[in-house]
């Protein structure tokens, strides 16, 4: 199987994954390889910054439905990403499986929380 490395630092074009919109373009690169049948490794070479919006985008989006739970566990892994980083990675992907598993649900108690 084929595999790409997807380098996050030369697609957002610098130091500080910080927003979904830059999310957004790892996450489309992602999707393609992976329906493409191929092997992803995202590299956080270089990433100084990172914020849970960024990787809500980039990685989250990948558990709604497109992909099995076996294929995201074969074909998608991380390299060179801080400790602290693989942390915020769980706790990302994590709730993106709650959300997506049922979406009216997670809304439904996000606005309960938040008091609307």
């Amino acid at each position: 199987m084929d595999e790409i490395v997807i380098h996050v630092f030369n697609i957002v074009g610098n130091s500080f994954c910080v927003e979904s919109a830059d999310g957004e373009k790892v996450y489309a690169l992602i999707a393609k390889a992976m329906k493409e049948g191929k092997k992803v490794k995202i590299s956080f070479q270089n990433v100084e910054m990172l914020t849970s919006a960024f990787l809500n985008t980039a990685i989250g989006q990948v558990y709604k439905g497109d992909f099995t739970d076996k294929e995201i566990k074969e074909k998608l892994s991380v390299d060179q990403m801080a400790p602290e980083d693989i942390s915020l990675l769980k706790r990302v992907t994590k709730t993106a499986k709650l959300f997506y598993k049922d979406p009216a649900r997670m809304e439904k108690s996000i606005k309960k929380i938040l008091g609307e």
